[in-house]
């Protein structure tokens, strides 16, 4: 995978005071998040469990959509200040019947972390022939957000976080062929070319939202082990990507970053 930064001509430090021994309690320490909602897709395995533990516990109400309720409500218990409800990032109708339900509730939205994703799966798709990667990832991140705009709008500076991935460098994003039926289905380059649209996305959705006091961004949340994103990639992928040695050890430069 290349890298560059075009010599910090794309990205500067923003010197918050953090780094990357910083944690959750570091960064939320002295926050006060009381009478706020935040919806948190993906938000009971993983990176997406430790942010709704942060949000809870700084006291914001904390939703969690989950395809599997009973395994959220497992993770989540004993955390305060969550609700589960059922969707499925794959299903456009799932989508549309949580964002009604939430709708109709009248509670604004003060913070959406569209986090949930998959990585590096095998060839599937959607009822509407969607690469998967692509409808899970961002096409279900797209129409999340925008039906649940006017709870969005309505809560006055509220904030879009798009979870994307450094993986955004593995594909540009195919406009001719984006869901594999013209050419040979890669996995590597399906996850990319969906991390490519989010950052896409979130860059317009940035500027169109402004008006209203709302603020997109997406992030890479650096290399995340031990969740459950890369689990039905193959050893071999992931020494391919130099994650892992042949013993299928973590390298310490991955793990340290």
């Amino acid at each position: 995978m290349k890298q560059y930064n075009y010599e910090g001509a794309l990205q500067q430090p923003v010197h918050s005071g953090f780094n990357f021994q910083s944690t959750t309690s570091d960064v939320i320490k002295g926050i006060d998040l009381s009478g706020k909602i935040a919806i948190v897709t993906g938000g009971n395995t993983g990176i997406g469990l430790e942010t709704t533990k942060a949000l809870a516990t700084a006291g914001a109400t904390v939703i969690v959509p989950a395809r599997d309720t009973e395994k959220a409500y497992r993770n989540l218990e004993g955390i305060r200040n969550v609700e589960v409800a059922a969707m499925d990032l794959m299903d456009a109708a799932s989508i549309d019947a949580f964002a009604d339900q939430f709708l109709v509730t009248g509670r604004p939205i003060n913070l959406l972390i569209n986090n949930a994703g998959i990585m590096w799966v095998p060839l599937r798709r959607d009822s509407h022939g969607i690469e998967s990667q692509l409808a899970t990832n961002y096409l279900a991140q797209f129409r999340l957000t925008a039906k649940l705009w006017p709870a969005i709008a309505k809560a006055g500076g509220a904030r879009i976080v798009n979870v994307s991935s450094q993986g955004h460098q593995f594909a540009p994003f195919d406009f001719g062929d984006p869901n594999f039926v013209h050419r040979d289905y890669d996995t590597l380059s399906a996850y990319g070319q969906s991390k490519t649209a989010v950052n896409l996305f979130t860059l317009h959705l940035d500027a169109l939202a402004q008006s209203h006091g709302v603020r997109a961004y997406s992030l890479h949340p650096g290399s995340i082990n031990g969740t459950e994103l890369g689990r039905e990639a193959s050893l071999e992928l992931f020494q391919k990507m130099g994650f892992c040695d042949a013993e299928g050890n973590v390298l310490p430069e991955v793990a340290a970053s």
